[in-house]
């Protein structure tokens, strides 16, 4: 039951308009900045009102960070993680669920202890891996002494020196970031309340555990995985440590890494101006992806029974 009251109204509307103020405040400043000359900008005090150097600075912010191809950039970037995501963290929970195999449990376990090591703790291993994408495989054949056996079989010295790196690369910018611990959590936990039934139910109807995940539990899952899809492209679109580490290429580079490039630096005059353009520019994608799919990422948050 939901209690209403004229005091308690007032109040969560002055609330709500004051996260509103604080929230809107600093967007207003930027959105402000943006359309002020450097002069005014770096004025005391700065203009609260809107100036007439908006088209001016969108030309010259856009020009000068190549804005174009980095906010391409960033959009495969944060396409290609949040399929990435989706994708194993589906495919992974519906193993764990609907699967019985040896060490299950401890396969969930390591996934989801997993959540306790964030890209920036284990970013020298990950960059050693992204080097050399055969990382892996050149130490086990180490351990397994695999080139003493080539070397026996050939009747010569034989080393494997290989490398596939990913740096400066689209793969390099997608594939280090589509494991999810937590989305593999959270299409578990989904999946288990699931009724049993209707696995059942496509057994005796001749459908196989593919043919299940498809016409069953994918249909079922839209709206986890709508809002799943808003907050993974945000987190994809912002990543800031790891393209900075992995592109040294300016044709690699993402919006992100091109505001940082804008920001004003001691020696020079700054322009706050054009880093707000910038700013605002980056902006609009993710939040075009949150009002058009808006409906779905609150059902996916609030709906709990299937």
């Amino acid at each position: 039951m939901t209690e209403r009251t004229p005091i308690l109204d007032v109040l969560t509307h002055l609330l709500l308009i004051l996260g509103i103020l604080v929230t809107g405040f600093p967007i207003y400043v930027a959105l402000v900045a943006a359309t002020l000359t450097p002069q005014e900008v770096n004025g005391l005090p700065m203009p609260m009102f809107f100036g007439d150097q908006l088209l001016a600075n969108l030309q010259e912010t856009w020009s000068r960070a190549d804005l174009g191809l980095q906010l391409f950039n960033s959009a495969v970037q944060a396409v290609g993680i949040t399929i990435g995501k989706v994708a194993i963290s589906i495919l992974s929970a519906f193993a764990i669920v609907y699967f019985d195999f040896r060490f299950k449990m401890t396969a969930f376990w390591i996934i989801f202890m997993s959540l306790m090591l964030p890209i920036e703790v284990r970013i020298v291993p990950t960059y050693e891996v992204a080097a050399n994408a055969l990382t892996p495989f050149l130490w086990l054949g180490e351990l397994l002494r695999l080139d003493d056996l080539a070397s026996w079989i050939a009747g010569e010295r034989v080393t494997f020196d290989v490398k596939v790196s990913l740096l400066n690369s689209y793969a390099g910018l997608i594939f280090p970031l589509i494991a999810s611990a937590t989305a593999t959590f959270l299409f578990r936990q989904f999946f288990l309340t699931v009724p049993n039934e209707m696995c059942e139910a496509a057994k005796i109807d001749g459908a196989g555990p593919m043919r299940f995940l498809a016409d069953i539990l994918l249909p079922l899952s839209r709206t986890n995985i709508a809002a799943l899809c808003v907050i993974l492209f945000i987190y994809g679109w912002n990543q800031y440590l790891w393209p900075l580490l992995v592109t040294t290429d300016p044709a690699y580079s993402t919006v992100v890494i091109g505001i940082a490039k804008l920001m004003p630096s001691p020696e020079a005059v700054p322009e706050w101006n054009l880093a707000m353009m910038a700013s605002l520019i980056a902006m609009a994608p993710p939040v075009l992806v949150v009002v058009f799919l808006q409906r779905l990422f609150v059902r996916g948050l609030v709906e709990s029974e299937k």
